[in-house]
């Protein structure tokens, strides 16, 4: 049974840390409540901590993730296994959304999958014109295109301002990852 009377299409963006993270958060909560949520991870094969939690919601929180994501530090275009894998991603995402077994749909780093010419404007807003009405859809990643704004209910901009990245610490499992 849904419970949302009305789906909102929600960003977050900018190169700020906490993207994934406040949509999970927005998962969990959605678990809380009793809803159930579909994450599609793009470019995303490290172990991160916060989708192993996520196994503690079974039967209201499905993960999957498409596509490694050791091209994105390299800065270039993916392989063509690792494009389709990617591509698949969206094409199950958008089927789990139209069968309306899910109340909550998250593309984590599908505004990356933009910037780095996989997915096109055109087809992620196909993609937000399939929403059904009781749907909430985030939308997660650096480097939002503006001609998204306008489906869009919510949107967040993460900035940073300082980070120890700089400081030469890496990611903590537990805390980063």
């Amino acid at each position: 049974m849904r419970k949302l009377k009305k789906g909102y299409i929600q960003i977050y963006t900018g190169n700020g840390k906490g993207k994934t993270t406040a949509a999970i958060g927005q998962v969990v909560r959605a678990a809380g409540f009793g809803l159930k949520s579909y994450l599609a991870c793009f470019m995303k094969e490290f172990p991160y901590s916060e989708f192993e939690s996520l196994k503690k919601f079974e039967g209201l929180i499905k993960v999957e993730s498409f596509g490694k994501d050791d091209f994105v530090y390299r800065r270039e275009y993916p392989k063509d296994e690792e494009l389709q894998a990617i591509r698949l991603g969206l094409d199950k995402s958008k089927d789990a959304m139209i069968k309306e077994k899910y109340d909550l749909i998250v593309l984590d780093e599908i505004c990356v999958c933009h910037y780095f010419k996989i997915f096109s404007v055109d087809e992620i807003i196909d993609f937000i014109k399939l929403k059904p009405e009781n749907t909430e859809l985030i939308l997660t990643g650096r480097y939002c295109p503006q001609e998204l704004f306008e489906y869009a209910d919510l949107i967040t901009e993460m900035k940073e301002i300082k980070h120890y990245y700089s400081q030469g610490v890496n990611a903590r499992r537990g805390i980063e990852s």
